[in-house]
């Protein structure tokens, strides 16, 4: 190819990539370069280099706009390096909402690029539930021959070398039984105040089905019937996290039209960021379809997670906690703290049990540096933030530290372990189901 038939074919590349992020313009100009993002970019902190705040990124789709640079393998690169905390969005002076920018960063590069060939494979095997379903079973089924279980709760580790997965790095294993097969899809109580839906995600459904199991519990104790539609899906926030919107749009589709088959008084999930699917994304998502964005606006409206649940729905009955003896300390997940916005209600639940102690740890929503699947690809960068997490819980003296959030909650153990400490990490709900059973002891 000649020079100039070159530079025609790089221009009209160019041309297409200016296309994809067209309508975020206006809203990339609004920021003022001032680099407050600097001061709270977990990312920022370890690397220090401008491509990983949020400044340089959206930097990056403004060459991109004005014909600089192409949509590249670099531009990709760059835009993957974000836990999605969403700090830099909450510290704007000017309001830049530049989370959701660089997830539309993300989005132009899967059009001009395509799904990396790893994600594109893992994103096919998700969209497809009941394969999905199989090879979670399987994982187990069989899990005991590839993960080794280390004396604490909910921690393993691999017995031979895996793809993705770092030699030293602590997982937790996937359960035998999933959750939704340890239940049956109604659970009747006696004089039932209401009933919900349970949207149980995919971390509590094949992994830590004692999260589940704990919430079943504590709905069962305040008298609220249960729905678990057995046909319920991941919620897509991976898949659109990593620009994927419209295998996104699938999965929330095909849960909008599960949920809405039941006659329930609300939707309740024990995870951040599949309540902020639910309440933020699912609307998002159906922005141009005005019966899909209906739909997912009635259920929105009706969806909690669920220490929000029980404190200003439920209003749980406390006189009937027993004692917890634990000094108990806090990590805020970032869809909690800065998703959905729900970070007094799991404390309200803590200080309200006899016999725990709640110690605040320093800098408790900072990101813990899992950020889902950002802690596979970046292992190493995303173990340094750990550590800053891992220092603060050290200093509070706390045995137990309380979470809203599977993957942090993982992410958590994990740096407990490489740091030679015994902390164990629990879900706010286990620790107040324990209360409860605690209270029927007396």
């Amino acid at each position: 190819m000649s020079d100039s038939n070159k530079s025609v074919t790089a221009q009209a590349i160019n041309a297409q990539d200016k296309e994809l992020l067209a309508d975020i313009q206006d809203a990339l100009a609004n920021c003022m370069k001032c680099g407050n993002c600097m001061e709270v970019c977990p990312i920022y902190k370890e690397l220090g280099t401008e491509t990983a705040v949020a400044r340089g990124k959206l930097a990056l789709m403004e060459a991109v706009l004005s014909g600089k640079i192409p949509i590249s393998e670099n531009f990709d690169k760059w835009m993957a390096k974000c836990v999605s905390c969403k700090a830099c969005s909450v510290k704007c002076p000017c309001g830049v909402p530049a989370d959701e920018l660089i997830v539309r960063g993300r989005q132009a590069a899967v059009k001009a690029r395509g799904l990396h060939p790893v994600k594109k494979q893992v994103f096919n095997l998700l969209k497809n539930r009941a394969m999905f379903d199989l090879a979670l079973r399987m994982a187990g089924l069989f899990g005991p021959l590839s993960m080794k279980k280390l004396p604490r709760p909910m921690a393993a580790v691999a017995r031979f070398p895996m793809p993705g997965l770092d030699k030293r790095r602590v997982t937790a294993p996937f359960a035998a039984t999933p959750l939704r097969s340890q239940n049956p899809e109604v659970i009747k109580v006696d004089k039932p105040k209401m009933k919900v839906g349970f949207f149980t995600g995919c971390t509590i459904n094949y992994i830590y089905t004692d999260v589940g199991q704990a919430v079943i519990d504590v709905l069962k104790a305040n008298n609220v019937e249960i729905v678990i539609p057995p046909m319920q899906h991941c919620c897509g926030t991976p898949i659109f996290m990593s620009g994927d919107v419209e295998s996104a749009k699938l999965l929330a589709k095909h849960n909008i039209e599960v949920f809405e088959q039941y006659d329930i008084d609300y939707i309740i999930a024990a995870c951040g960021s599949c309540a902020e699917a639910w309440k933020i994304e699912f609307i998002e998502l159906f922005h141009d379809n005005p019966v899909m964005k209906a739909k997912a606006e009635k259920l929105a409206s009706k969806t909690y997670e669920i220490s929000q649940f029980l404190v200003n729905v439920v209003k749980l009955d406390k006189s009937r906690l027993g004692p917890v003896n634990a000094t108990v300390t806090m990590h805020d997940p970032c869809h909690m703290a800065r998703g959905i916005k729900v970070t007094a209600e799991p404390r309200e639940i803590l200080k309200s049990i006899p016999g725990l102690t709640f110690v605040e740890m320093k800098e408790a929503d900072r990101c813990c540096g899992s950020g889902g699947s950002f802690s596979l690809a970046n292992y190493e960068i995303s173990r340094k933030i750990n550590d800053r997490k891992i220092a603060n819980i050290a200093e509070t003296k706390a045995d137990t530290v309380a979470t809203s959030c599977g993957t942090c909650r993982m992410h958590i153990t994990d740096g407990l372990v490489q740091n030679n400490m015994d902390q164990n990490v629990f879900h706010v709900i286990q620790l107040l189901d324990r209360a409860y059973k605690a209270g029927q002891r007396k």
